[in-house]
């Protein structure tokens, strides 16, 4: 009898000290993360620079203070890159929009100033670096039908 308790109470012990620990607190999401992206510029895909500049990815900051992108970089799966310039992204919700085209980039809308498509229709992945080269953030998308955008 003696036995039998101690033997409950050492698997009660361990039992409550694994319950005490716990799973791993599920990953944070980055304060600054892809927003959305325009995989398919709507319509016929002609390479004019109104096609090309419907065609966009979003960032979204959500944190307390703003960040200045100089120096980060966004790339697609087949090394394409974008650096951003001197360019500040609001704090609390501020969204910034690259463009694939070109044009004058102002506030928050910057332009790749690329004269072909950046994200393929077919299935692509997004990914953000910070200026050390970090990854912060990736959106990808597989081939969606009748879609030209996603959430990320």
């Amino acid at each position: 009898m003696r036995r039998t308790i101690s033997i409950l109470a050492a698997a009660t012990t361990a039992i409550a000290g694994s319950l005490a620990i716990g799973a791993p607190a599920p990953a944070a999401t980055p304060s600054l993360r892809f927003h959305g992206a325009q995989y398919d510029s709507p319509g016929k895909d002609t390479r004019s620079n109104a096609s090309l500049n419907n065609e966009w990815i979003s960032l979204i900051n959500s944190g307390a203070k703003p960040v200045n992108l100089s120096r980060y970089t966004i790339r697609d799966a087949s090394n394409h890159v974008y650096t951003f310039g001197n360019v500040t992204i609001a704090a609390k919700g501020g969204r910034i929009w690259l463009h694939t085209g070109k044009g004058t980039s102002s506030g928050r809308v910057v332009r790749w100033g690329s004269g072909n498509y950046i994200w393929n229709n077919t299935g692509d992945k997004a990914t953000l670096r910070d200026a050390a080269g970090k990854n912060l953030d990736t959106c990808s998308w597989g081939s969606k039908m009748d879609r030209v955008w996603v959430a990320c």
